[in-house]
């Protein structure tokens, strides 16, 4: 769906643009320096447009709404461990799924086209929404393109290939051949191939 012919698609994702702005974090895309997560929803939404170039509203705003000022809950502020990511994890979709029904609804959006980004963002029905699964394979692509790589040289080749292992198992067959082909270094493709890729 192309967001330019819709107002009110429009409005809602500049919202969003303009909220993720003040992101602290800054992440180098194509050379250019962005507010982290400004620059990892238009790489979602672009993702979610190619991956499925029919996506509806609702996946365009989940899309881009996917990490909603993530940096105002730091990690850090809940305990190391499993248990610890969990808790922040729910912290995060509680707040996320409140601030983007304001700003849906805002835009003029219904509640119930709101609590629909919402339940996309928590990736609610993954396995049986192919929406869903679409956001998913997007938001490991994002992971793949954006942090793979910086990831690895802190885990070290084996634990980066059991982190790799869990990612693919996550997306779909065209999602992983589209992985295989995104522009990676070759210590980092050797890797993904190591994890299945």
């Amino acid at each position: 769906m192309d967001p330019s012919g819709n107002l009110r698609l429009r409005d809602v994702l500049a919202a969003i643009d303009a909220a993720n702005a003040d992101d602290p974090h800054t992440i180098v895309v194509e050379g250019v320096a962005r507010p982290k997560e400004q620059a990892h929803a238009e790489l979602m939404t672009g993702w979610v447009q190619r991956l499925d170039p029919g996506a509806d509203e609702a996946q365009m705003v989940a899309a881009r709404a996917h990490h909603l000022r993530r940096w105002v809950v730091p990690r850090s502020d809940f305990p190391e461990g499993r248990a610890g990511y969990l808790r922040w994890r729910a912290a995060q979709s509680r707040r996320q799924a409140a601030d983007v029904v304001r700003i849906a609804t805002a835009a003029g959006y219904d509640d119930d086209f709101a609590a629909e980004v919402s339940a996309i963002v928590a990736k609610q029905g993954l396995g049986t929404d192919p929406r869903v699964q679409t956001h998913e394979d997007a938001l490991c692509l994002v992971f793949l393109q954006t942090q793979f790589e910086a990831l690895a040289a802190k885990l070290g080749d084996d634990h980066m290939t059991g982190v790799l292992a869990k990612t693919l198992a996550k997306m779909s067959p065209p999602a992983r051949a589209i992985a295989r082909d995104l522009p990676l270094s070759p210590q980092a493709k050797a890797l993904l191939d190591a994890a299945g890729g």
